[in-house]
């Protein structure tokens, strides 16, 4: 097994890590840590994932989830449906040449040569090449990051971008060892973000309701064991 860090979110005295435990058949737990550095951030990142994979009565097998009907609720009026169909994300376009495009000024006016840039690709993505980009969300997501760098940063160091399917990934992991029915779900995303679906989240709210299903994770197994 092996385990991967990754930076996902950076701001002044704020660092948030993704640890992800990777074994031959894909991504086995994923856990978030938050520190004001990043070192500090990795450390509790990989305490959380050590205590998500710890035996214990907190982490018995529960059946398989199913997030997404679970956190939604069912519409009672033609006006609602409405609304929840408008929320959710479009369809991927077809013809994507118009972010490719910028994609090449971005890295222009960076500055960064294809070393650099498959150096910087390998660390968000895994792989180096923009070429293997094949979701429009991750190509979506590389340039927003690069258009919030500046001129002379280093891709060996340059936050990385937040990838919603890990997020959503995670989340579906959380909500599974929480056993949470519907209804808390959605308290849960109508108290803090005023939702009644992910989906409608944006990747650094899904960001901070994973943060949240942990905290409720590991305050469960306090309990348990005090």
């Amino acid at each position: 097994m092996l385990i991967q860090i990754q930076l996902v979110h950076a701001e002044p005295g704020r660092r948030v890590v993704l640890a992800s435990v990777m074994g031959d058949q894909g991504c086995l737990a994923m856990a978030l840590g938050e520190g004001d550095t990043a070192e500090a951030a990795e450390d509790r990142a990989r305490q959380r994932l050590q205590q998500e994979r710890a035996p214990g009565p907190m982490r018995q097998p529960k059946p398989e989830p199913q997030p997404e009907l679970a956190l939604k609720p069912e519409p009672e009026t033609e006006a609602e449906t409405k609304a929840e169909t408008a929320s959710e994300p479009p369809m991927d376009p077809e013809d994507w040449s118009a972010e490719l495009a910028n994609l090449e000024l971005q890295l222009r006016r960076l500055g960064w040569s294809r070393e650099q840039e498959s150096t910087y690709l390998l660390r968000a993505f895994g792989h180096g090449s923009r070429a293997r980009l094949t979701r429009y969300s991750d190509l979506v997501s590389y340039l927003r990051a690069l258009e919030g760098f500046s001129p002379g940063d280093d891709p060996a160091s340059c936050p990385v971008p937040l990838r919603r399917v890990d997020l959503l990934s995670q989340c579906d992991q959380l909500l599974n060892s929480l056993s949470w029915d519907a209804s808390r779900g959605r308290q849960l995303l109508a108290s803090r973000f005023g939702r009644c679906s992910r989906q409608q989240l944006s990747d650094a709210q899904l960001l901070e309701f994973n943060m949240l299903l942990e905290g409720e994770l590991l305050g469960g197994a306090l309990s348990s064991t005090a």
